[in-house]
């Protein structure tokens, strides 16, 4: 897997942690929402340690 892929899983997974923040603050979060974003976070990761 090329460096520049590698690094673009990792930029996607940082986004999907900060979405995931940002829903966790708000004062009634969507847990429907929560669930699909962990699991693209958790879908990325795999990838990403797949490819080490």
């Amino acid at each position: 897997m090329s460096e520049s892929h590698l690094s673009a899983l990792k930029s996607r997974h940082a986004d999907l942690d900060a979405k995931i923040a940002n829903e966790e603050r708000r004062p009634c979060p969507d847990a429907a929402m929560l669930a699909q974003l962990k699991k693209q976070k958790l879908k990325i990761k795999e990838e990403m340690l797949a490819s080490v």
